[in-house]
């Protein structure tokens, strides 16, 4: 009769301390399962995988988190500057994931941070087709609340200005130009 193996010793360490409100020590993408994606749309339908691709940028390699983040640029603000329903949801986590030292892709997501804030495209629509505004999806109203959840993240800038890496402090930079900071 053969036994279960057993269970290899971990070899995480115990006795580190991390700071309280730490990066480390908050949960990555918390809140993420609390946003009912499968009823919002993204540019290819409902947007029921923009979790998926968010945790892929968070803890993939730097080719598996740049494959993802690709995707969801698509779905979210395609073209660089059509933002859909899912943008303004979508933002706050693409914010914690600029913040985060160990995301591969972090200047790339303040460049695509920065495409949202300069969305105009459903606005500048609006104004030659003002029937656009009664249409049941308002893609003006997706527009607006897009640009204001960059807004309403940008105390984060500061810190991302601060960084070493110099193609985080200049798409930094730029997304700082773009909301007037």
């Amino acid at each position: 009769m053969r036994s279960a193996p057993t269970p290899e010793p971990s070899i995480r360490r115990t006795d580190r301390q991390t700071p309280p409100g730490s990066p480390r020590t908050t949960a990555l993408l918390a809140g993420l399962d609390g946003v009912p994606w499968s009823e919002i749309q993204d540019s290819t339908g409902s947007a029921a995988a923009i979790p998926r691709l968010l945790r892929k940028v968070a803890r993939g390699d730097a080719e598996t988190a740049r494959a993802a983040l690709g995707d969801l640029r698509k779905r979210i603000c395609q073209y660089g500057f059509v933002v859909e329903q899912a943008t303004a949801a979508t933002v706050p986590f693409l914010w914690e994931l600029a913040q985060r030292p160990q995301v591969s892709c972090r200047a790339q997501i303040i460049q695509l941070l920065k495409n949202i804030a300069d969305a105009r495209q459903w606005e500048t629509t609006a104004t030659a087709y003002p029937k656009l505004l009664n249409h049941r999806e308002n893609p003006v109203a997706w527009e607006r609340a897009a640009r204001q959840a960059v807004r309403a993240r940008r105390d984060g800038l500061e810190r991302l200005l601060a960084e070493d890496d110099t193609e985080i402090m200049r798409a930094t930079s730029e997304l700082a130009r773009t909301l007037g900071d």
